[in-house]
């Protein structure tokens, strides 16, 4: 017997009535039902097409439906789609294989690959690699406005309260440090005339042991290490000064500090390279990613750590532990990820769409004095909304236009459209786009068109 058609309006009803409301599906005042997805687009019940600018916080950064690695996904399904990860698989080896082989052609270390299920998760496993080789010390290093995840442990280095508020302490809340938001930095100063007072203020701190940070009669640091996105997410896809990071990386070697990065919103060419930290002259001991690794298939995450933190005497077999880590199906859409970006040259895509989409943004600025900064490194791009004055955050307006883009209504050339997009920074007015690297001129033509009329139209 077929199922009746159930109606939009019976699943929202049902959806109010059994599903949590403790996810993020409700920052939308009207909560939407997709139906399907192709390339840069979703489409809602009604077959209205939403064009999507941060294709799930950047997970599918290959584009929806993508042919090649679904085709991947379906051969694993019908030959080995379910094994305990107790038990090897072909495509978990040649994975963690091929990212440990691109990941030393890129900082030159030799490393190893631990799979989990999810970003949260990688960081914990990269929290524990790091306890592991500092003889259990507890304390780390993170930026303000950084985000790494909302398990128990991972909130710790996560700089928002809110994510901590109702449940309390794991186990020790970073210390965390101002990130060099050049727009609106932490000192009052300018880029470049500021000579990174940002990197002289960390570097205070190791002065004196009554600064709370260092033992000066041996050097002993309490910190174990810096857990750093290269370019801000949730915070705004804030894009440092070119030297930063190499300045910090040098700071965290003389006093023995491990440099964990954070690619899980960043990696697998979200800004024209494989990992975002490469643009800045830095190397990391720990990479933690997921996200895009599966194009969206399958909730894949792992670390690299280089040989010497995570081999198997310093990361012995029950270090950690998922049911579900390593899985078939998203191992074997892994390898079809890295072999599509092996095969095209995605940084020089991501680079042109990049520079184009930010000249269009830069034009659209001098319009539009709502508009204070206009920013990004490949296709992570930034547009902060501020009052007329260019400076003052402005959270309302930004919501409004988020919220109007998820109406479906957006009229461009006669066509209606919804505008799918993402909302972050420091005030909440910042839309962070991560549209695919997939996606076409022609297409972000359309995007510019209607991030326009959108806001027209929530100015009046």
């Amino acid at each position: 017997m077929e199922p009746r058609q159930i109606s939009e309006k019976e699943l929202l009803e049902l959806e109010s009535r059994y599903c949590s409301y403790g996810d993020t599906v409700h920052y939308l005042k009207d909560p939407i039902i997709f139906s399907r997805c192709e390339g840069s687009w979703l489409f809602d019940m009604k077959e209205t097409p939403y064009l999507d600018v941060q294709m799930w916080y950047s997970a599918v950064n290959l584009g929806y439906r993508n042919k090649e690695i679904e085709e991947a996904h379906n051969r694993q399904m019908a030959a080995l789609p379910q094994i305990a990860s107790q038990y090897l698989h072909k495509e978990k080896i040649l994975l963690a294989s091929v990212l440990s082989r691109e990941t030393e052609k890129r900082f030159g270390a030799k490393g190893r690959v631990h799979f989990n299920v999810g970003g949260s998760q990688a960081i914990e496993d990269s929290i524990k690699l790091v306890r592991r080789n500092k003889n259990g010390k507890s304390l780390m290093f993170a930026f303000m406005g950084g985000y790494h995840g909302r398990t128990l442990a991972a909130t710790e280095i996560t700089s928002s309260f809110r994510y901590r508020k109702r449940y309390g302490h794991f186990s020790n809340r970073a210390l965390f440090i101002p990130f060099p938001y050049c727009y609106r930095c932490f000192y009052g100063k300018k880029h470049p005339t500021c000579g990174y007072e940002c990197i002289r203020q960390f570097e205070k701190l190791f002065e004196t042991e009554y600064y709370g940070i260092i033992d000066k009669k041996d050097n002993d640091v309490e910190y174990a290490a810096f857990f750093i996105e290269p370019v801000q997410g949730t915070g705004g896809y804030i894009i440092p000064p070119p030297d930063y990071f190499g300045k910090l990386a040098a700071i965290l070697k003389k006093y023995d500090i491990l440099l964990v990065d954070d690619e899980i919103q960043m990696g697998f060419f979200r800004t024209g390279k494989l990992w975002s930290l490469e643009h800045f002259g830095a190397k990391p001991d720990v990479v933690a990613f997921a996200k895009s690794l599966t194009n969206g298939l399958n909730t894949l995450s792992g670390l690299w750590a280089r040989e010497e933190l995570i081999n198997p005497h310093m990361f012995p077999p029950g270090s950690t532990h998922s049911t579900f880590s390593s899985h078939p199906l998203g191992t074997a859409a892994g390898l079809a990820v890295m072999e599509q970006l092996r095969k095209k040259n995605f940084g020089k895509i991501v680079a042109d769409k990049g520079a184009y989409l930010l000249s269009r943004l830069k034009v659209l600025q001098k319009k539009h004095k709502v508009i204070g900064d206009v920013d990004g490194l490949g296709l992570a791009v930034r547009i902060e909304m501020t009052k007329k004055d260019g400076i003052t955050p402005d959270r309302e307006l930004t919501d409004k236009i988020f919220q109007e883009g998820m109406t479906g209504n957006v009229k461009v050339n006669g066509r209606q459209y919804g505008l799918v997009l993402n909302v972050g920074g420091y005030y909440k007015n910042v839309f962070t786009l991560a549209p695919a690297l997939t996606i076409s001129y022609d297409e972000i033509d359309l995007f510019m068109g209607l991030f326009e009329s959108l806001l027209k139209r929530c100015r009046v």
